[in-house]
């Protein structure tokens, strides 16, 4: 025996109402200990891809910072794909405390999905 039609309806409205209501939060990166300060940053924007699916989880990357303070380039060390890239897009834009030299950092990003 199928759903009445009134009855797929309620089920579709209830699952979509959960959809819309499990809100999606990155959080800001956080540089390692000891290393550079970082003068300017932005967080990672949740991929709607990823919230859809209900992935979530920490990205860890490795930086490159010039002696400018920019960020030449960075290399995934470990997290899901599809918040990955999230997490380069982001970092691009930060900057750093000058300094002599050009410098590496670990900066990890948590991406968590706010139930509620």
């Amino acid at each position: 025996m199928g759903l009445s039609y009134q009855a797929r309806i309620t089920v579709a409205g209830l699952l979509l109402a959960l959809a819309v209501s499990a809100s999606a939060f990155a959080q800001e990166g956080t540089v390692e200990e000891g290393k550079r300060k970082v003068r300017s940053k932005s967080a990672a924007i949740y991929p709607d891809l990823a919230r859809r699916m209900y992935v979530s989880g920490k990205v860890k990357l490795e930086v490159v910072v010039s002696p400018e303070g920019n960020v030449r380039l960075s290399r995934i060390l470990g997290g899901h794909p599809l918040l990955a890239k999230s997490a380069q897009e982001a970092v691009k834009g930060w900057k750093f405390e000058p300094a002599a030299e050009e410098s590496t950092v670990l900066v990890e990003f948590t991406f968590r999905l706010n139930e509620g």
